[in-house]
């Protein structure tokens, strides 16, 4: 566990859908953010955070960013990209690895929120560099790679009830194209 102290400066980058899936296929409920931001800030001090995600022009998503906005996120946004034969992908491990790389210097601690093992080069070079790092993700779900190189891992799965908000009607924006690509992620 590494030593948190309220002089710290802290960066906390969400890999919104890494976690949305993450609690939706393990636990059928949406991820509480404003809690995972509180957990992850702690007692100190908070310089950015950012929450990346996936614009698939659905009309829910705009209250689903706007809740983001609320809860202290700065949201970043990306198109869903589609390629010929339907495939769809949608992801920002490039453009986060980008930013706390170039936010670096102006912080003690980066927070990574998400369990995807694509990220375990960066959290190499994060150690390389003598930077604290701290990931922030469902342990179930979670890179074991991912585990062994952050400074502290806060499993979300150890308190379900603080991190998870059930959904809704239950499958409410479970429902999937044909290609198996969510219609919608968000339930807000």
């Amino acid at each position: 566990m590494s030593i948190r102290n309220p002089e710290q400066r802290v960066g906390v980058f969400v890999d919104v859908q890494n976690l949305y899936y993450s609690a939706r296929h393990m636990y059928q409920s949406r991820v509480n953010f404003n809690e995972v931001l509180k957990e992850a800030v702690g007692p100190r001090r908070l310089i950015r955070a950012i929450a990346y995600v996936v614009q698939a022009d659905m009309p829910e998503e705009n209250t689903f960013f706007e809740a983001l906005s609320k809860a202290g996120f700065e949201v970043k946004k990306k198109d869903l990209q589609t390629f010929a034969g339907g495939h769809q992908k949608g992801d920002w491990d490039v453009g986060i690895a980008m930013d706390i790389v170039k936010l670096m210097p102006k912080l003690d601690v980066v927070v990574l929120c998400s369990g995807d093992g694509d990220f375990a080069p960066l959290l190499e070079y994060l150690q390389m560099s003598g930077q604290l790092a701290e990931t922030l993700s469902f342990g179930k779900s979670t890179s074991s790679k991912l585990k062994e190189l952050t400074d502290h891992f806060i499993d979300l799965d150890n308190d379900p009830k603080k991190f998870l908000i059930p959904i809704k009607g239950g499958s409410k924006g479970a429902r999937t194209s044909p290609s198996g690509v969510k219609k919608s992620m968000f339930d807000y």
